[in-house]
């Protein structure tokens, strides 16, 4: 907080201090800082020289303009600076120069005293005014030479001079009616200024007892705001006098603080003495009325009497504080370290003694205090982390609260925007999902859409996505799928083989675009589903393709006696490789059949008196969709002098639907617990 002073009259361009040197700034830094001056009270008086740090005055001051009868006058400043955000505040104090010469309300003043007054009379005189302060201000008063007459010269209780012509010697209305003076008023200043008024006293007969007031001068306390009509006083006066002579009528009197403007604020009764207030009262405005009353008698000639006033008014807190925001920074980066300054806020009020002390507070749950700068100024700073995710802004309330009783609020209510910084990395839904696909789908097939989200905005929450070939399979992994990076949709390569890969660890990677990029990866099994795409293969017998396996049997072979088995496997898995044998239907009934899921051929009935072979056709069938088979063609000769062997010959098998359901079934379960173990196997295998 800078102080200086100059005085009233000094020209535009007066050189009133130098900031840069006093601030201790660089000469180089002023402009960049974008320095500027900003005045309480609107009008600039004043400006700042760039280029040497100088303060210098803008225009001619009139300290009377200013302050009017104040003692003191001061003009304040508050002069911002930015990068770093800096708030000082300057006053300048305007000198009073002796500009103003003495001044009698009226030029001339008529003065009536009887003759018969007793040496020691006083007359009061109207006061000089003089908008100057302290030595400025009036000094003395001087009367022109008189045989009768003398000045005296009082001081008021505000340090005001009351001139009084005091008679001296007794009068004769017979020889002097009226007497001529001149009453000259001198101010303390250099050079001095002085006013004159010309005083023209009339010597009556007769009324010789003047109204007295008692006491001549009293005080008055009043709270300011009363109700209009409220009673301030009642003036006690009496007159010795009897008749019209005793009786009394009031008036004002214009006294040199604000002359007359008391007269808008009270009324007196001109009979009783009785002085009310007649409009509102402000403590703000002015804390104190001297007020002068006349007190007149109704004699010949009339006389009359002087009453004075001081009404001081009594604070009360009837002014609100108020809030000036004076700087806000926002938005601000939520990785702000605590103590960062946010706001620069002022606070004042009207008021005065504790009704004028403010304090100013902000909600606790706020990540944000209030440190004092200097008087009134106070600077509102971060007081922990602030987190945008959480909270992307706040509507910050910073309430006014003065001493005063009752006490009086303000509050003001600005929004304050949070900066993202890329302090997230994306994450994805799940770190492991599982997706299927059928085996020979077509390249570009979709196969899984994986999706991440990342809290922060902009740029920092854009995703892009990308397969990372870990080397986690033999061929790297992106031969085989690739990836859209702005949607996260997962597609084909190529055509996938079952029979080849049955499930592919496919790690997806997210990053965002903030700086620095942040990332995080997901894992996503794709499971190969198996399709009909392989035929059986005859294993046992195994004959060339056009050939045809032969068998011989005895000629005498019972029915049950098992000729061979047909032995097939196919390469897919799951009911597509489910086989089931039987014979092509011929035109002539055969004396054999196939075992319907293990392949064996046995006699069926007994053979025919015949040494022709039986040719067979025996089709290997799975159970896909559609289904796919092979077939293998059996020459069965029966021979005379082969031997039966009896281990072969069993009974035929009766099947019931009981019994191939119940087969069905358990094949069905095994093929169930086998597919389980191998997904739980391949996600244990991979945590």
């Amino acid at each position: 907080q800078l102080r200086y002073s100059v005085p009233e009259d000094r020209e535009p361009g007066f050189s009133v201090g130098d900031l840069a040197k006093d601030l201790g700034v660089d000469l180089r830094s002023l402009a960049a800082r974008n320095l500027r001056l900003v005045s309480e009270g609107g009008q600039q008086h004043f400006q700042v020289d760039l280029a040497t740090g100088v303060l210098l005055l803008d225009s001619r001051l009139d300290r009377e303009t200013l302050c009017g009868q104040n003692p003191a006058c001061s003009l304040h400043l508050q002069l911002v600076m930015e990068n770093p955000l800096q708030l000082h505040r300057v006053e300048v104090d305007v000198l009073d120069v002796n500009d103003n010469a003495p001044q009698f309300p009226k030029p001339e003043v008529v003065l009536e005293i009887t003759e018969v007054a007793n040496p020691g009379t006083r007359l009061p005189l109207e006061v000089a005014e003089d908008p100057d302060m302290g030595s400025n201000s009036i000094s003395t008063y001087e009367l022109s030479p008189s045989a009768h007459f003398a000045l005296s010269i009082n001081t008021r209780g505000d340090g005001v001079k009351m001139p009084e012509i005091v008679l001296e010697k007794a009068l004769d209305r017979e020889k002097v009616a009226v007497h001529h003076l001149t009453l000259t008023a001198l101010d303390g200043g250099s050079p001095i200024r002085s006013g004159t008024a010309r005083v023209i006293i009339h010597v009556l007969d007769a009324n010789d007892n003047p109204p007295v007031c008692d006491p001549p001068i009293s005080k008055v306390l009043l709270e300011e705001n009363v109700p209009v009509g409220t009673l301030v006083t009642k003036l006690n006066v009496t007159d010795l006098d009897e008749g019209p002579n005793g009786d009394v009528e009031y008036s004002f009197k214009t006294s040199n603080n604000a002359p007359g403007k008391f007269m808008k604020l009270f009324s007196l009764d001109p009979r009783t003495g009785e002085i009310r207030t007649k409009a509102p009262l402000d403590y703000e405005e002015s804390s104190a009325y001297e007020i002068a009353v006349r007190a007149r008698d109704k004699g010949s000639p009339a006389m009359e009497g002087h009453c004075h006033l001081r009404v001081e008014l009594i604070d009360i807190n009837d002014n609100s504080p108020e809030i000036v925001l004076t700087s806000l920074s926002s938005p601000v980066q939520e990785d702000a370290t605590p103590g960062t300054v946010i706001a620069l806020i002022g606070v004042k009020d009207s008021d005065s003694g504790d009704n004028g002390q403010v304090h100013l507070q902000v909600a606790k749950e706020l990540p944000f205090k209030l440190v004092s700068s200097f008087k009134e100024h106070f600077s509102l700073v971060t007081n922990g982390p602030l987190d945008r995710e959480k909270a992307s802004g706040y509507n910050i309330t910073v309430k006014a609260v003065d001493s005063g009783s009752p006490q009086r609020a303000t509050q003001k209510t600005f929004y304050l925007r949070i900066a993202d910084v890329n302090d997230n990395a994306p994450n994805f839904s799940s770190p492991f999902d599982t997706a299927h696909i059928q085996e020979n789908s077509l390249p570009g097939t979709s196969v899984f859409s994986v999706s991440a989200f990342d809290p922060d905005e902009g740029s920092n929450a854009r995703l892009s996505y990308s397969i990372l070939d870990n080397g986690m399979q033999d061929i790297p992994i992106s031969t085989y799928f690739r990836i859209d990076q702005d949607n996260g949709t997962i597609y084909t390569v190529r055509a996938l083989d079952y029979e080849q890969d049955k499930v592919f660890q496919v790690p997806v990677e997210v990053k965002d675009a903030g700086s620095p990029m942040l990332s995080s990866t997901a894992v996503v099994h794709v499971f190969i589903l198996d399709e009909n795409d392989n035929a059986p293969i005859v294993v046992y017998p195994s004959v060339p393709k056009g050939s045809a396996f032969h068998q011989t049997i005895p000629a005498l072979a019972e029915p049950g006696y098992l000729v061979t088995k047909i032995v097939a496997v196919d390469a897919d898995s799951g009911h597509n490789a489910w086989l089931s044998y039987q014979l092509q239907e011929t035109a002539e009934a055969l004396p054999f059949q196939v075992e319907r899921r293990s392949g064996e051929i046995r006699v069926s009935q007994a053979l025919r008196e015949s040494e022709d072979p039986y040719r067979l056709v025996v089709e290997v069938r799975d159970n896909g969709t559609p289904s796919l088979s092979a077939s293998v063609v059996i020459v069965i000769s029966p021979e005379e002098n082969s031997i039966q062997d009896f281990a072969k010959s069993l009974d035929l098998p009766k099947s019931s639907p009981k019994d191939t359901n119940l087969t069905l079934y358990l094949i069905i379960s095994l093929v169930s617990i086998s597919l389980v173990s191998c997904v739980m196997f391949a996600v244990v295998v991979v945590r």
